[in-house]
């Protein structure tokens, strides 16, 4: 058995629990925060059986697409000689998944 830890943004959870749920596996979802804009992710945990790992790894990286968004630039460095602040637009990379996967040594389910 394989526990994964899927970490997505917050945008792609719904979606991806969705089409995990239906796909009949369990899922345990996390609110999380984090990540270069400090915007809100989720932490979703997958128990799974060796023989279905694939298949719950293929809707991650279906449904988890990495895709750019314009953000307001980070703020300027306190002290900064020149006083003034103008922020502009930047864009980032947003979307993916950041997944760990670890080796279940026992299950038990009460």
């Amino acid at each position: 058995m394989k526990l994964i830890i899927a970490i997505v943004q917050d945008e792609d959870a719904s979606r991806l629990v969705s089409n995990l749920m239906n796909e009949g596996y369990s899922v345990t979802k996390l609110a999380t925060t984090g990540g270069f804009l400090r915007a809100g992710n989720t932490t979703l945990l997958l128990g799974v059986d060796e023989d279905r790992f694939d298949g719950a790894m293929k809707i991650i990286e279906k449904v988890c697409k990495s895709r750019k968004q314009i953000a307001p630039s980070p703020s300027p460095m306190a002290g900064s000689s020149t006083g003034a602040y103008v922020p502009y637009p930047i864009e980032v990379m947003v979307g993916g998944a950041t997944v760990f996967v670890m080796n279940v040594e026992q299950f038990i389910k009460l």
